[in-house]
């Protein structure tokens, strides 16, 4: 595929830059706040009052008919979890926030999963396999290299810790639309797929699973869910692709 036309000029990877920042921020705060015994929707308020704060728009919602603003997705819960005045937040549960913005017409895309209260050895090792995972993906981009790059680095990683990758779901392009070329998948060969070229700006996601990596969707149609109910982990960045490497556009730690 030829992907000159999503190359951003310098003015878009200033305004990126600057969204990115403003992201890693509201993630930051909503992270701070997730507790045992707030609701998913109390999740969904808090996200909507910081846009308003940050003057940035919320790239999710009414995205191919989304109805929040963002995703809050919970243990076998793997993406899309819409949230719910119903659906309240436990001690020892995973929580995975994924959330866009829309600053200045160019959007950013980021995620985190984080333990709440008291969580099994396994859970905490399924965070810190995911989290590294991505970590592995981004410094796998080097010059003239290619999405299959990234996928093989955070597959390799993932399956050498006995855990699984999601396939059906994947990263994406993204500036001027949340979801933009090419497709980044979590799996791959080297040297694989779409060549990176410098000024691409992609949104690296690995879900990563302690058990099998088969999805459903749930009857809202938007919740995918492990089939076996193992725990689920999500963590993303939006990234700029350079001449010699990458830059993390939506810094979360």
């Amino acid at each position: 595929m030829r992907l000159t036309k999503y190359i951003k000029n310098q003015a878009e990877i200033d305004t990126l830059r600057a969204g990115g920042e403003i992201l890693g921020n509201i993630l930051k705060d909503i992270k701070s706040n997730l507790k045992a015994g707030i609701t998913t929707k109390a999740v969904e308020d808090l996200a909507d009052q910081l846009c308003r704060q940050h003057r940035v728009k919320p790239a999710f919602k009414n995205f191919q008919g989304y109805p929040a603003s963002v995703c809050v997705s919970i243990n076998e819960e793997v993406v899309h979890g819409i949230p719910k005045t119903e659906r309240i937040i436990k001690a020892g549960d995973l929580v995975s926030v994924d959330m866009g913005i829309w600053h200045n017409n160019l959007c950013t895309d980021a995620a985190f999963s984080i333990g709440v209260g008291k969580i099994t050895e396994k859970v905490k090792n399924l965070l810190a396999v995911t989290r590294q995972s991505l970590a592995d993906g981004i410094a796998s981009i080097k010059p003239k290299s290619t999405t299959g790059d990234i996928g093989y680095a955070i597959q390799k990683y993932v399956e050498g810790k006995n855990m699984s990758v999601i396939k059906t779901l994947v990263g994406h392009g993204v500036g001027k639309d949340l979801h933009e070329p090419p497709e980044v998948p979590n799996f791959g060969k080297p040297q694989s797929g779409d060549q990176l070229l410098p000024g691409l700006v992609i949104a690296i996601e690995p879900m990563v699973v302690l058990g099998s990596a088969e999805v459903e969707v749930a009857s809202d149609g938007w919740t995918f869910f492990t089939k076996d109910h193992s725990p689920a982990c999500h963590f993303e960045q939006t990234v700029l692709v350079t001449e010699t490497g990458a830059e993390i556009l939506t810094p979360l730690e």
